[in-house]
């Protein structure tokens, strides 16, 4: 049986981080409500358990506190920040408000380096600290292993049950030493090994794709996106033309893309391939359009029509498989009393009608975007396809302000071409999260030759950012900038000037409609 860390999520808003530590260390991790009962717990049989944090105090009046049995499991616990308090309040100890709010960096000082999760660990190190209560009295059998400047119990145990507490985050970056902790936590006290990886997770994957698939067949949008074209090349090796992809072309798409598409998945993999040709569809139900909002439910629409057609040409089929991730599936929301693990509706087809009669098929809903990328490598998909940047569903509809028409996508779509040449040549598309151009409904004077031009603005964005929820613009080189900037002017028809965004998120978004 596969060795597995649970998580018990309390709120936090590191728990999706909690769970990728784990996985680093290459053992599955999955999480859970905090309310998953002890029986549900014993009978997924975990290696361990972590306790996540979270924004509540454990005196609130509906404060989100586990299931007391499941300290009576046997099974090795970490609980970290609330996670402690919860633990210790459960149990006996004595949680109550600090006098003062320990928020920021903070210095571990070990006491006790027998203790299991300080193996290898500096006795003096930098931690993350992100509380206002905090741990007074430690529940019977308990002791203080480590401690801060505003904590006599940063780290406790409970040696012989296996218990352990961290009052700080070990799974974010400024806790430099955190990933260590984790991993004998994961290792040293829980005994996993390291068997957990993209190959296994692919033979696995195949096993499971072939037994609930059986002899039916699977129809899968492809986007050419990363986790579209990864569930595609997984779901093919295991039941191979059982499996046909439907691509719809909305005309709304970067340069040669409908082309890559339809080399790699028809003549590289050999996939059934449906393609559906529809530009025209699309750009006239967006004539005269400009509201970014409408230009969204106009393209969600026409999208449900014509994907609806290629599943007709596609033939009848029982599947309909799925890009959905683990973030998909699991979403941390703030405690009020409701569960932190919500299931958020699928969205990867644009939200089909329920008219649509499949059963789900969802291979990668395990996963996080890294280890689909991983996993796309060890499909053999090319680093086009696997390390391609994230790319809007809309297409370039929302990198045009205003009307779309086809002269102003031609325009956008030469600018983005430069733009992504220009950054994969001077080695940058790979490092950062997003690079792109947007074509500006702005007409300005310029000069090109002898002559006065009224064209068109480009602004070129790129950003760093983890997961999409925030994002910084990338301080690109001046020569790198200017190549830019001189390329797009120069070859590109109907632009004479070329901006750079530096707005971060928030205030901004990435995309700007």
């Amino acid at each position: 049986m596969q060795e597995s860390i649970l998580i018990l999520d309390f709120g936090s808003q590191y728990t999706q981080v909690i769970a990728r530590r784990v996985r680093e260390c290459r053992v599955y991790s999955e999480i859970l409500p905090y309310h998953a009962s002890a029986e549900e717990i014993a009978r997924r049989r975990p290696s361990g358990l972590i306790l996540s944090g979270g924004p509540a105090s454990v005196y609130d009046e509906e404060a989100p506190l586990p299931d007391p049995a499941i300290f009576n499991l046997g099974v090795p616990v970490l609980g970290i920040c609330f996670g402690l308090q919860a633990m210790a309040h459960l149990l006996g100890g004595k949680v109550e408000r600090g006098l003062k709010r320990e928020y920021g960096k903070g210095i571990l000082t070990v006491r006790d380096p027998d203790c299991a999760l300080f193996q290898h660990v500096p006795e003096s190190s930098q931690v993350w600290n992100s509380h206002g209560d905090k741990l007074t009295a430690l529940p019977r059998g308990f002791k203080a292993v480590a401690v801060t400047e505003n904590s006599d119990f940063a780290a406790v145990e409970q040696r012989r049950k296996r218990l352990f507490g961290l009052q700080f985050h070990p799974e974010v970056a400024h806790t430099p030493h955190g990933k260590k902790i984790l991993e004998n936590f994961v290792h040293r006290v829980c005994g996993c090994g390291s068997d957990w990886t993209m190959r296994h997770f692919i033979e696995q994957a195949v096993e499971d794709i072939r037994v609930q698939v059986g002899g039916e067949r699977v129809i899968l949008g492809l986007s050419g996106g990363v986790d579209s074209s990864v569930a595609a090349a997984l779901i093919h090796r295991a039941i191979g033309d059982q499996l046909t992809c439907v691509f719809v072309n909305n005309g709304l798409l970067r340069a040669r893309e409908a082309d890559m598409v339809r080399e790699v998945f028809g003549r590289h993999f050999h996939i059934k391939l449906v393609y559906e040709e529809a530009t025209r569809a699309f750009l006239d139900g967006l004539k005269g359009v400009t509201d970014p909002e409408r230009k969204r439910k106009i393209i969600g629409r026409t999208f449900i029509k014509v994907f609806e057609a290629g599943t007709r040409r596609a033939g009848k089929a029982k599947y309909l498989a799925q890009g959905t991730l683990y973030p998909d599936v699991i979403e941390s929301v703030p405690i009020g009393g409701n569960p932190a693990a919500l299931i958020k509706s699928h969205h990867n087809v644009g939200g089909l009608p329920k008219r649509m009669k499949f059963a789900l098929l969802e291979p990668l809903k395990c996963l996080f975007k890294d280890e689909v990328r991983m996993v796309g490598k060890e499909l053999g998909l090319p680093d086009e396809i696997v390390h391609r940047q994230p790319f809007p569903g809309p297409g370039l509809a929302v990198r045009i302000l205003g009307e779309v028409t086809r002269r102003r996508l031609e325009i956008l779509r030469q600018a983005d071409a430069i733009v992504l040449q220009e950054m994969k040549e001077g080695g940058w598309y790979y490092r950062i999260w997003q690079s792109f151009a947007v074509l500006l409904p702005v007409r300005s004077v310029g000069v090109m030759g002898d002559e006065r031009t009224y064209d068109y603005t480009i602004a070129v964005r790129a950003v760093e950012s983890q997961d999409g929820m925030t994002a910084d613009w990338v301080r690109l080189p001046h020569d790198l900038l200017e190549r830019l900037a001189n390329r797009i002017v120069n070859e590109v028809k109907g632009v004479n000037r070329c901006v750079l965004d530096i707005t971060s998120k928030p205030p901004g978004t990435i995309e700007w409609e």
